[in-house]
């Protein structure tokens, strides 16, 4: 089997074995036990240029290029791995390519610009207790991590104060901060943790203005702030 140009990483979960290219993203294969041969039954539509890779489930991957973008990819749902060849087809389903690739295809789940090369991926806890959170470090040395909200509550709250700071507390050079997380894929499914932190930097009378356009006093915000933190690290 001939991989696209370089494989950078080999993991496996169950009967699934993700390897990853240096240019063209994650394949997810299985073994072919009559015919002795590894087969790739899914692959990404997108080229990215893996560095680094971590399986955060069965059917979940999260991936870290050289260009500081971190992405998730899943399985769709009714993906199919255990075909039996039709033989009144004229070709098997696992050699019917789709845009120069496998049959199959990943959904992205979530995009974010994170601005470094991300050079490792690493599911944990960072206290004993507290959720799995998502750690990654880049080559510039610093170290971050994506968290799960546990409502539907906190991801309205937080997208909302996310757009507010957006508006009320620009970056200080003037750059869209919106454009800057979607450098090179359109930001998705992820809330920017620092920019909600510098809720805490604004003045006093735009703190009580967003905090009156979510509904909420001055107080709650910080204190879900801190909730959020407390709960996976600090």
């Amino acid at each position: 089997m001939q991989f696209p140009v370089n494989i950078v990483n080999i993991q496996s979960t169950g009967q699934r074995i993700i390897v990853s290219d240096s240019q063209e993203s994650v394949h997810f294969l299985r073994y072919r036990k009559r015919d002795n041969q590894l087969v790739i039954f899914a692959d990404d539509t997108t080229p990215r240029y893996v560095t680094c890779v971590c399986v955060l489930d069965y059917h979940t991957v999260a991936i870290g290029d050289k260009f500081g973008n971190l992405a998730v990819v899943r399985l769709p749902e009714k993906v199919n791995e255990d075909v039996q060849e039709d033989p009144t087809a004229s070709k098997s389903f696992w050699d019917r390519g789709w845009l120069n690739g496998a049959c199959q295809k990943v959904d992205l789940v979530a995009n974010f610009f994170i601005g470094d090369m991300i050079t490792s991926l690493q599911k944990t806890a960072l206290v004993p207790g507290a959720n799995e959170a998502l750690v990654y470090t880049t080559i510039g040395g610093s170290i971050g991590c994506l968290v799960g909200f546990m409502s539907k509550d906190e991801v309205d709250f937080f997208t909302n104060l996310e757009m507010h700071i957006r508006s009320e507390f620009p970056p200080l050079c003037g750059r869209d901060h919106l454009s800057y997380r979607s450098y090179y894929a359109p930001c998705k499914s992820v809330i920017d943790g620092d920019i909600c932190e510098q809720f805490s930097l604004m003045d006093s009378q735009k703190q009580r203005d967003v905090a009156e356009e979510l509904g909420k006093t001055v107080s709650e915000i910080s204190k879900k702030l801190d909730d959020i933190r407390t709960r996976y690290a600090f």
